[in-house]
């Protein structure tokens, strides 16, 4: 099977096109070597991924035959991924308060129609 028609059938991106794009750019690797959309994955295959800012690592066990319900995906694959990574993202979570707290700095596109519609009732 495709390494691009297998992640979508084990639900890492929401359509085959995604995935594509995401091997295309080198996101995927198949046994440490990049790998283009088009190169075929076997059972015991090790493949990594990049998505959404973590690094999936992940075995596979099985090949569907075509994409699965969430509760099947376990079957076809063991996700070996690292707890860090998880942790990683919760972290980036909080950070993205601390850039910029309401009320400081420069005014967000919202907050500038929110302050001219308040000047406009009170005219």
């Amino acid at each position: 099977m495709r390494i691009d028609k297998y992640l979508w059938c084990a639900r890492y991106y929401k359509t085959r096109t995604i995935a594509t794009i995401a091997c295309k750019k080198g996101l995927v690797k198949v046994n440490n070597e990049k790998a283009k959309p088009s190169k075929e994955i076997f059972i015991s295959d090790k493949i990594e991924l990049r998505k959404n800012q973590i690094n999936y690592t992940l075995n596979v066990n099985g090949i569907p035959n075509s994409r699965v319900s969430a509760k099947l995906v376990d079957l076809y694959r063991t996700d070996t991924t690292q707890k860090k990574q998880f942790e990683a993202q919760e972290l980036l979570k909080y950070s993205k308060d601390y850039y910029r707290k309401k009320g400081v700095g420069r005014p967000t596109k919202k907050d500038r129609r929110d302050i001219d519609g308040f000047n406009d009732e009170n005219e």
